[in-house]
């Protein structure tokens, strides 16, 4: 089972000055990403309500659980913890996933792909197009992975739209918190820690999911048409 965790809010600050496409729409995205659903997930929407009560989720037929956070940090800590006092199975994949991702229909198999034929701790759909043109990454070393239909990176980080089985977000929980404790979590900085305890986190290739920024979408889809 793949239990999702999807964030929503009225307004963030984190997000409000990113670039976005021309076609740029959350609600279209959510739906979007709704549609791709079938019995092998479980979804929650989570939304954090300080900024405002009226979201397009209170019409969507869905399992809405609201809390009070008022930035980025404190909405993740808040889901973070909730989803550690849960009594999931210990196989049960936790998807996080933020409210600007959009995923290609066929995603779910491939990610149970991923956890099947991998054996890693975290997952990530998204191919972060920085890590081919950022000089910081110029000296990049990855092992290529090869599942079933898809090829799998390892990569340094990822944002906070990623996947791991329940008992390896308990194990690492606390490294987890430490991160999200200012206005915006420290998402980068947050997985080369847990690399540096000996975790790791792979990404797929070509991604099915993107972060929805005008200069950040994954390579060699075409989102727009999605």
């Amino acid at each position: 089972m793949i239990r999702i965790f999807q964030r929503h809010c009225q307004f963030s600050s984190n997000s409000a000055n990113k670039q976005r496409p021309k076609w740029f729409n959350r609600e279209n995205i959510f739906d979007s990403f709704k549609k791709t659903f079938n019995d092998k997930v479980d979804y929650t929407a989570f939304y954090d309500t300080l900024n405002g009560s009226e979201h397009f989720i209170f019409n969507k037929n869905i399992n809405i659980i609201k809390t009070e956070g008022g930035s980025e940090a404190k909405s993740f800590n808040n889901l973070l913890k909730y989803v550690y006092e849960q009594d999931f199975s210990d196989n049960d994949i936790i998807y996080f996933v933020e409210d600007d991702y959009l995923h290609l229909d066929g995603w779910i198999d491939i990610m149970l792909e991923g956890f099947n034929q991998i054996g890693a701790d975290y997952y990530t759909l998204y191919d972060h197009p920085d890590k081919y043109y950022l000089p910081m990454y110029q000296d990049l070393q990855s092992k290529i992975i090869k599942t079933e239909n898809t090829y799998w990176r390892t990569t340094p980080s990822t944002t906070c739209t990623f996947a791991c089985k329940f008992k390896t977000f308990k194990k690492y929980f606390n490294d987890h918190l430490r991160f999200c404790s200012e206005d915006f979590t420290q998402d980068h900085q947050m997985f080369l820690h847990l690399w540096s305890i000996g975790s790791n986190l792979v990404s797929c290739m070509p991604a099915y999911s993107t972060h929805v920024e005008a200069n950040m979408l994954s390579p060699f889809r075409e989102w727009e048409k999605i």
